[in-house]
């Protein structure tokens, strides 16, 4: 019973891991944000298996290292490192589709967070979280290399597929999705 908590504990600690480091929550907005009839490079993210309709999506695009992937949004700002974010109420759409503007063509790491309980933060035990490349989730963040995708001088569609918690010791997509 005592190694069962044990291994739940570790869990909890990685998951937590893997998620979006807490931040400053307007960073990156105003350089994030489509605007209609504006060329230049974006990425339109389809989000794939919503678990429900509840709170906020939110994209937040990272250089694609392993030292800024999913690095906190101050240090990347403070050290004029890419970061952008995209945070809107669900869609009523069966895939939303989300656009976030790159500073420019190239590779980058984009997470996605289904904010259900709109506190800004990931909670693994309530929210859905997913990347581009949509890399196979394990008890820790993935690394930047399956998560980094290309970006050409304009419009590039990315799908992400988002993951849950499902069950004590499993986080996958939803059946079905």
């Amino acid at each position: 019973m005592m190694k069962r908590f044990v291994l739940a504990g570790a869990a909890v600690a990685l998951l937590t891991a893997a998620g979006p480091i807490p931040s400053t929550p307007e960073l990156g907005k105003a350089e994030g944000q489509c605007r209609p009839g504006e060329s230049g490079p974006a990425f339109l993210i389809d989000v794939i298996g919503l678990k429900d309709r509840t709170g906020w999506l939110k994209i937040e695009v990272y250089p694609a290292n392993d030292e800024d992937f999913l690095q906190d949004d101050n240090k990347l700002i403070a050290a004029g490192k890419t970061f952008r974010r995209v945070e809107v109420p669900v869609p009523a759409e069966p895939v939303p589709r989300l656009c976030v503007r790159l500073p420019g063509p190239g590779k980058y790491t984009v997470s996605v967070l289904h904010d259900r309980d709109k506190n800004h933060k990931f909670n693994w035990t309530r929210d859905g979280i997913g990347f581009s490349g949509n890399p196979k989730l394990g008890w820790s963040k993935p690394k930047a290399g399956p998560a980094t995708v290309s970006a050409g001088t304009g419009l590039t569609t990315l799908r992400t597929v988002l993951n849950y918690r499902n069950g004590i010791m499993s986080v996958g997509p939803i059946k079905g999705s």
